[in-house]
């Protein structure tokens, strides 16, 4: 029973695995009426004004309601940056610390990005800590990324 018990706290001491991140084209969780208040607070640009990040926040659902906003390049025919939205699970983050955000450059790679957020843990009902990391390549437009 010791070894049970020991072997159970052991492995509730390790880290949560890390989990992919969604991506999606944006849509209703985009709209300005979401972006966090005040604006000015909750919205960083990166590579000269060409890439925007902002916070959302939808209200609703309560565990998953924040989200990262991220408009960058490449262009469209039209000249508008890629919309897209990141979110975990089909839904949002229950929580994100905005003036955490933290961002590097590799040529090689792109821009690399981390924030603290909270997630919810619907195995125990309850919210956690956890760190956002995403990666953009400005030139294929392309996302990547996961929830630690």
């Amino acid at each position: 029973m010791r070894a049970l018990l020991t072997a159970t706290l052991c492995l509730a001491a390790l880290p949560a695995l890390s989990q992919p991140i969604d991506v999606s084209f944006c849509d209703w969780e985009s709209s300005a009426r979401n972006l966090g208040e005040p604006w000015e607070d909750y919205t960083r640009t990166f590579s000269n004004g060409k890439t925007r990040l902002a916070m959302l926040d939808t209200i609703e659902p309560a565990a998953g309601a924040v989200r990262m906003l991220v408009l960058s390049p490449p262009y469209d025919e039209l000249g508008s940056r890629q919309c897209r939205t990141l979110g975990i699970n089909g839904m949002g983050f229950a929580g994100m610390d905005f003036d955490q955000l933290s961002a590097s450059y590799d040529p090689a790679t792109g821009l690399d990005f981390t924030v603290p957020i909270q997630v919810w843990n619907s195995e125990n009902d309850s919210y956690g800590p956890g760190t956002l990391w995403f990666r953009l390549n400005q030139a294929t437009g392309e996302i990547t990324g996961h929830v630690n």
